[in-house]
């Protein structure tokens, strides 16, 4: 390219950075309606709609996992008009364990902002004596292979935290995977199972119900939510941390400029009380940073999920 054609395509972004957005924005959402994720992608679309001039319009597309709707968002025209709710099962647990993805979680998006991570909790039925972690793990030393943990399903991040931590705490514990949070925690209030990593806003009222007992948040603080609960780290593992976490993306090829542009106006969205307060009621921790940082953050995730995915021969089923 010559110096007066680079110059001339400079000119043209820059261009299209200052009047877009020129119609409404499509966010694509891999959940069904009335879920917490997806009340963060309708808070955070409006105000970003707002500060844009145009709506943000949620699409929401559950099914599949998330693979074809990840397909559909990352082969859409990237002129910043579709953008996608990506997380750590689109971008880290899909990729290491879906055969022939079709999409690549590198190389077919660009990056925009992190929103949040959100780190689940381990509770236990009553009928399991422990009232510490300390406790649970000696418990599940005298008893091994007899302690079932539900999970949303095979890849989940619930299976991962508790994969994760067997093998830290030296744990022998049996994987009851369901079809989702509900059916999961529906057997764990009966008993039919004794535990789960379980994500907040669906846990919370059931702790404080007594009708589980929380033992250890996985993220790297406590949460506002249940400041009672230490972390598992802070209870004898260091080093243990996981947590789901989503943001926004784009189409691979968007112009630069377009997506600075939506980054600096989601970082805007971030700081209003209101939206911390939303995310924080859902469990969440709002995050933010370049979208350089949120780039090597999914290739983080993706090889350290990777890596416990292959050593704890977790396959789809």
């Amino acid at each position: 390219m010559t110096r007066v054609a680079a110059l001339a395509a400079f000119v043209c972004a820059s261009a299209l950075a200052q009047v877009y957005p020129i119609k409404p924005i499509r966010l694509i959402v891999p959940y069904a309606p009335g879920g917490g994720n997806d009340n963060v992608a309708r808070l955070v679309g409006r105000r970003l709609g707002e500060a844009l001039g145009q709506p943000v319009v949620v699409d929401n597309r559950p099914g599949a996992g998330g693979v074809l709707v990840a397909e559909l968002a990352a082969k859409s025209p990237p002129d910043g008009y579709t953008l996608f709710l990506g997380g750590v099962g689109s971008h880290a647990i899909n990729p290491n364990l879906v055969d022939k993805l079709p999409y690549d979680p590198i190389r077919d998006f660009a990056p925009v902002e992190l929103l949040a991570q959100a780190p689940l909790v381990l509770v236990v039925h009553p009928s399991v004596p422990a009232r510490s972690l300390a406790d649970f793990v000696a418990h599940a030393k005298k008893n091994p292979g007899t302690l079932n943990f539900a999970s949303n399903g095979n890849g989940s991040s619930s299976q991962l935290a508790a994969v994760m931590f067997e093998s830290m705490a030296g744990v022998d514990m049996v994987h009851v995977p369901y079809k989702g949070l509900s059916p999961a925690l529906a057997d764990l209030l009966s008993g039919q199972v004794q535990l789960m990593f379980s994500s907040v806003v669906a846990i919370v009222p059931q702790i404080r119900a007594g009708k589980v007992r929380g033992l250890a948040v996985t993220g790297a603080k406590r949460l506002a939510l249940l400041p009672e609960l230490p972390t598992v780290a802070e209870s004898g593992y260091p080093g243990y941390e996981t947590s789901s976490w989503y943001g926004i993306l784009a189409p691979a090829g968007t112009p630069r400029e377009i997506v600075t542009k939506l980054n600096a106006e989601l970082a805007k969205t971030l700081e209003r009380p209101e939206v911390r307060n939303s995310l924080i009621a859902e469990g969440a921790e709002p995050v933010g940073g370049s979208p350089e940082a949120f780039a090597a953050h999914i290739r983080s995730e993706k090889e350290r999920l990777g890596k416990l995915i292959r050593d704890a021969k977790i396959r789809l089923e």
